[in-house]
């Protein structure tokens, strides 16, 4: 193989070893993007209680039982922020559990159209207390 070629091969393998790098970082971005997976132009108000709190990474999620005009029950599954972003802003699992009372929470919908999935932005309580979440600092 001549130095000539070496060169070419040499530099073709940055070039995809960039392309490949470029197209990892977009996923990993788009991935955590509220916006990408949220309709962050529409909001839904749901009241109902908390069933539970999966606290996990990489989202915490909550899981509202939430019932309809019809007295019918569906359990809307809530994403919201990492663990550590929770536990720096004061929220804990606990405080979202809420106790079984009755919240009133308002969450961006999926992008999707998946029923009863969304973005958790706030949670208002009985007392007059709340949590709130900005996303757009995500």
């Amino acid at each position: 193989m001549s130095l000539i070629n070496l060169r070419a091969a040499i530099k073709s393998c940055h070039v995809v070893i960039a392309g490949l790098g470029l197209s990892f970082s977009l996923q990993a971005i788009a991935h955590h993007s509220v916006s990408g997976q949220f309709d962050v132009n529409k909001k839904v108000v749901l009241t109902g209680t908390v069933e539970k709190v999966d606290w996990v990474n990489p989202h915490i999620y909550v899981h509202l039982k939430v019932m309809d005009a019809n007295g019918q029950a569906a359990v809307w599954s809530l994403g919201t922020v990492p663990v550590a972003m929770a536990r720096k802003a004061g929220i804990t699992k606990e405080s979202l559990l809420a106790a079984g009372q009755t919240v009133k929470v308002t969450a961006y919908p999926s992008r999707d159209g998946a029923e009863h999935m969304g973005f958790l932005i706030r949670v208002d309580y009985p007392d007059g207390h709340f949590i709130s979440v900005n996303p757009d600092r995500l």
